[in-house]
């Protein structure tokens, strides 16, 4: 049948937009009216013809028609008509009454009076017998509309002028065939991704159309038609103003049905992404009660396994907006995204773990058990914070979670257990404070899970923790949801006293006091928050992310610089310094080297001239100008003279040009040292603390240097030098400028019952690795260190000449050792006597007096010292420290490293008097013996150095 031939042609292109030919079967330069008859047929549903009394006895009817098709042979336009001769009146028109005439007919006539008349006559016998139901004739007109409209501007023009208010597009689009739909939904699709054609007025009725399409057919899952009319709608949101306002205001619920319906679909779910953002884009932005309807959705794409990139990056995008926009309340929002990311990570380490239980204990993938189990309990506080402080901010309990905004998110798995425990007759309590203290534990643990784990870093940056990051640093969400929770107090409070004799309100009272608000850790999320960005800017794909925000770049600089408010913590400035070097000297090299489009994991980390500072090296006071990347040293002067063109590379180096200018000087240092500043240093002095301290509260100045405290022997150098001066960065870094100034961090406890703690070869293996990653070796070092950090440093230069790191050990001018127990230690000695009592932690245990082990490393520094090319300082202790205190002021004190041990047998060696070990490092004043003793030590150093430098130079003179 002819008929079904015809169809065919019609329905096969209605499959995806990717499959789509767009190769028009129909020519480029239709006529006028042949277009005018297809849209006739669209316009009324069908052409009609006057039908002259039939005779009974004539089965082909000897006048009159049945019914009327279009069918293009050889190129031209004929209608199927009857088998008699000559053209009937169309649609039972009244060719003498012009008021009557189609408006279609009434346009053409301007371009050819002779329309109807020449309209073809050409007869396809037997076609009208097939196509006697109009919905034949639709779909066929439609079909040929979209492939004219395909096949040139010219014919999208002649559509255009023909449907000048678009009704006749949008009558396709409300058609209840499907074709009609998918053709109807192509040919608006064309003409408004067509610059040159004027907008439509009814673009906003094709909106609401298309929409509307969209979510049916999203519904019986007919993705290939959803597909065509999200393409067509995406257009319409993105050109028209008034089809954006339509979909705001009425839209919206059939976006987010269509999402949910269509999350195994790509296609869809990227449409539906890019229309959302385009919503988002302009002057309207989303409500704050749909933007928590959205989150959920919003949420699912950032972590789904089913989205695209692209549709990552959208939801990404919408995410950050809201955050800007609503501040304070959506924190629920924040919250529950870093909820759902912990979640994934535990899963993936949970997996990793099984796999690792069948497999040989060589071979088993290293995941801490330990910190898993902390990061499961931080997950769950994090998700019962995210549903009592949503449930707070609506002041009440609902009956179902489904009538709530934030339902789509709630409902996930992590808020499974929280959502189940609410009280439907009492809303929880739950304030700011405690909101963000459960985001500080959160980040932690995530940090503590994937600072050793690659996969786990690249699975969070995937999952969207940059926008979170980025959120944590630059904003104050949780200090200005403090705020209002005091506001909020203080009105309630002044309206409770106007009120007479209020009863049985003192409860209420007292929770909702103005001075009982706390405030929340905002500084604490900042630092951990920072931590974990200087982690993951090792990664090439952060790298790139952060070097194209200006915005973030400048903060970070700002931050280092010490010009932020609320990031005065030297911690925090170092991380934003550190993240600055790693990004930006890492994007310098790669560039010289043409690796800047790489987007491997590691690719950058393998290029040596690049120094990589991971979170365990802090570097001291990082706002000076000798923080640079090595290649900018080199060209500090010079100007990128195309930055005016344009292009990206060129605005980021601009922002290079900006981050690492340091010329100006903080007022707090010497400006008589400031131009020695300016050159390359000529030493690198690390700091590294003992046991139970800190890369700061270790190298902070005393009070007293024999009043230390302590409740219990964990809490060694817990209290000592919270507080007061840090004198590496307040004296030394004035006083010896020629130096680059460290201070490590590792994890050191006395006992097992505190924590995890590394054997002193794990350690020492460790920091070494992040010593050479960030170039420490290239240039002299000095090594100050207190009690263990001596032997962790004498295990790292042991370890750095196994591997041949000759470097590193050549180039060590100088130890400092405070209080080291070269021979062991009597504390150490204790734990094995009260085993009982206290189970020593394995590097403990190595520092047993008479321990081989430290002896061998004793010998290796004896060797350096004697070949001249280490030269080393030691102080001891003379004062008994308390170990355990008890009640009535009694104290079990002891002398932890003494005289015999703490002086190695060569070497210098100052004797402090009346300082305990805990205060052995932390001079009371520039005069103090423990300062001006290391100071003239590393003066000394620097003047061997200088006189070394001179003479190789007068000989080449000579």
């Amino acid at each position: 049948m002819l008929v079904t031939a015809i169809m065919d042609i019609v329905t096969s292109n209605c499959d995806t937009i990717e499959k789509t030919s767009f190769k028009s079967s129909l020519p480029g330069n239709a006529k006028m009216r042949d277009i005018a008859a297809a849209i006739q047929v669209i316009e009324e549903g069908g052409m009609y013809f006057d039908e002259p009394e039939k005779d009974d006895d004539d089965d082909d009817g000897n006048s009159g028609i049945k019914g009327i098709g279009i069918k293009i042979l050889e190129g031209t336009t004929v209608l199927g008509l009857s088998r008699t001769s000559g053209l009937a009146p169309l649609g039972g028109l009244d060719t003498n009454a012009e008021e009557e005439i189609p408006k279609t007919f009434a346009l053409l006539s301007k371009h050819d009076h002779s329309s109807q008349a020449n309209l073809s006559s050409a007869v396809i016998p037997g076609l009208w017998d097939d196509l006697h139901c109009q919905h034949v004739a639709v779909p066929f007109a439609v079909w040929a509309l979209a492939n004219w409209a395909m096949a040139s501007d010219t014919n999208r023009s002649h559509i255009q002028e023909l449907d000048r208010d678009g009704q006749v597009v949008m009558t396709a689009l409300m058609a209840p065939e499907r074709t009609v739909k998918w053709h109807g939904s192509l040919v608006a699709r064309l003409l408004l991704e067509d610059p040159n054609l004027p907008l439509s007025d009814s673009v906003s009725d094709w909106s609401s159309s298309l929409l509307a399409t969209v979510s049916h057919a999203s519904k019986t899952e007919d993705i290939p038609l959803a597909q065509v009319a999200l393409s067509a709608f995406l257009v319409s949101v993105d050109r028209s103003d008034e089809a954006r306002k339509m979909v705001m205001e009425k839209g919206l619920h059939l976006m987010r049905d269509s999402a949910r319906k269509t999350k195994k679909h790509k296609v869809v779910q990227e449409g539906l992404s890019k229309a959302l953002e385009l919503l988002c884009a302009g002057e309207m932005h989303l409500s704050l009660e749909e933007s928590q309807k959205w989150s959920g959705i919003l949420l699912s794409w950032v972590l789904g396994k089913v989205a695209s990139d692209t549709v990552q990056s959208s939801a990404r995008r919408i995410l950050s907006s809201t955050f800007e926009d609503y501040g304070p309340h959506s924190i629920p929002i924040s919250q529950g995204w870093l909820t759902l990311i912990m979640n994934e990570i535990l899963n993936y380490s949970k997996t990793l773990s099984a796999k690792g239980a069948s497999l040989p204990k060589t071979e088993k993938p290293k995941v801490d058990l330990s910190k898993v189990a902390s990061a499961t309990l931080s997950t769950n506080q994090l998700a019962g914070a995210v549903v009592s402080l949503a449930m707070a901010q609506l002041g009440t309990v609902p009956d179902s979670v489904n009538n709530v905004p934030l339902a789509d998110l709630l409902l996930s798995e992590p808020f499974a257990v929280p959502i189940k425990n609410l009280k439907k007759d009492s809303p929880p309590k739950f304030n700011a404070a405690e909101s963000a203290l459960a985001t500080l534990k959160a980040i932690k643990s995530l940090t503590e899970v994937c600072a050793e784990d690659s996969i786990c870093q690249n699975k969070i940056v995937d999952f969207g923790i940059l926008c979170l990051l980025r959120r944590f640093l630059l904003s104050d969400d949780y200090e200005k949801l403090g705020a209002i929770e005091a506001y909020d107090a203080s009105r309630s409070l002044e309206a409770r006293e106007r009120a007479p004799d209020s009863v049985g309100e003192s409860s209420i009272t007292d929770m909702q006091d103005p001075s009982s608000v706390k405030v929340p850790a905002s500084a604490h999320i900042r630092r951990h928050a920072a931590r974990l960005l200087t982690i993951l800017s090792l990664l090439p794909q952060v790298q790139k992310v952060i070097l194209a925000d200006e915005t973030w770049c400048k903060w970070l600089d700002d931050c280092a610089k010490g010009r932020i408010s609320g990031c005065n913590d030297p911690k925090t400035q170092s991380y934003a310094r550190a993240s600055l070097l790693n990004i930006f000297c890492n994007q310098q090299d790669d560039s010289a080297s043409g690796n800047g489009g790489s987007s491997k994991p590691g690719v950058s980390n393998m290029n040596s001239n690049c120094p990589r500072y991971g979170d365990m090296i802090f570097l001291i006071n990082p706002g000076l100008p000798h923080w640079k990347c090595p290649e900018k040293e080199q060209q500090s002067g010079k100007k990128n003279e195309s930055s005016s063109e344009g292009e990206a590379t060129n605005a980021a180096d601009t922002v290079i040009d900006h981050v690492v200018d340091a010329s100006d000087l903080s007022s707090s240092m010497d400006p008589s040292s400031s131009g020695s500043r300016v050159h390359d240093p000529e030493f690198d002095v690390i700091f590294l603390h003992g046991l139970r301290g800190g890369p700061f509260k270790t190298w902070r100045i005393a009070e007293d240097k024999s009043s230390t405290k302590s409740g219990l022997v964990e809490k060694i150098d817990q209290e000592a030098g919270k507080l007061g001066t840090f004198w590496p960065s307040e004296w030394l870094s004035n006083d010896f400028p020629q130096a680059r100034l460290f201070t490590l961090k590792y994890k050191t406890n006395l006992t097992e019952w505190s924590g995890a703690s590394l054997p002193l070869q794990e350690v020492s293996s460790m920091i070494l690795e992040k010593l050479v990653s960030a170039g420490i070796g290239d240039r002299p070092v000095v090594f100050v260190t207190h009690s263990m950090g001596g032997l962790v440093v004498k295990q790292i230069l042991h370890k750095a000449k196994e591997e041949k790191l000759d470097k590193l050990v050549n180039n060590t001018a100088g130890v400092i050792f405070y209080s080291c127990p070269h021979f062991g230690s009597k504390l150490a000695d204790m734990p094995w006597r009260m085993g009982l009592v206290l189970r020593p932690a394995p590097s403990i245990g190595e520092l047993r007096s008479g321990s081989p082990r430290l002896v061998e490393l004793n010998d290796l520094l004896r060797q350096l010292h004697k070949k001249g090319i280490v030269e080393v300082l030691s102080f001891c202790e003379t004062k008994v420290t308390p170990i355990v205190e008890g009640y009535g002021g009694w104290a079990f004190r002891m002398e932890i490293v003494p005289i015999e041990s703490a002086y190695p047998g060569f070497g210098e060696l100052v004797v402090l008097e009346s300082t305990d070990h805990i205060n052995s490092c932390k001079p009371l004043s520039r005069s103090d013996p423990s300062y001006t003793e290391a100071l003239q030590f590393l003066r000394k150093l620097s003047s061997q150095r200088s006189r070394s430098n001179v003479k190789p130079e007068a000989g080449m003179h000579d």
